[in-house]
């Protein structure tokens, strides 16, 4: 566990690095010092940890470990690890494992780990495993009582599956594809 902690961190030190260099390619040097103002270092987080105390502080983008305690509602971009409470963030990329609630607005790539997982308008890639778990659009897996998606292409597996359009499969008691010949299937409903 320890090495993978200490990975984590030099991978997020890495990304952060990386991240600057690319923000100031194809810039020459007198135009990128007089951008580096006290403001626009405040907007960039690239702390391996960030604590998100309620609101405070304001950041927009963050890359390493983000500690929600109670909740953290004010960056626009997580990358990394979400854990605490209560995440919500415009873009996710990562792992999100907080307790009551993972809410993404735009975009996720990763996970989302708790008893309410949302990213209601949102595209995602990845895998959704809580009690209630809804997404926009989803390329991967969903695992809970509850799972509603607009269009999906994976798996579901819950006691309620709900699905606008789907391309896999759905196993639960009661299973549910708005778009498709056979709408209600218990056990098992497939989607093609």
């Amino acid at each position: 566990m320890k090495k993978l902690l200490s990975l984590a961190a030099v991978a997020a030190i890495a990304m952060s690095v990386r991240a600057q260099d690319v923000d100031s390619f194809d810039e020459t040097e007198e135009e990128v010092i007089p951008q580096m103002t006290e403001t626009q270092r405040k907007k960039v987080a690239a702390w391996p940890v960030f604590f998100a105390l309620c609101n405070v502080p304001e950041t927009p983008d963050l890359i390493g470990l983000r500690l929600t305690l109670p909740f953290s509602t004010k960056q626009d971009s997580v990358t990394g690890f979400d854990i605490g409470f209560w995440g919500r963030c415009k873009y996710f990329e990562g792992l999100q494992l907080n307790i009551l609630r993972n809410d993404v607005k735009d975009q996720l790539s990763g996970f989302q780990v708790g008893l309410y997982n949302s990213a209601a308008q949102a595209d995602m890639f990845g895998a959704q495993v809580g009690l209630w778990n809804e997404c926009g659009d989803l390329d991967g897996v969903q695992a809970g009582l509850v799972n509603s998606v607009g269009a999906m292409r994976g798996v579901q597996l819950g006691l309620v599956n709900r699905a606008e359009q789907l391309y896999g499969l759905q196993v639960g008691v009661i299973n549910v594809i708005r778009d498709a010949e056979i709408r209600f299937c218990p056990v098992v409903n497939i989607g093609f």
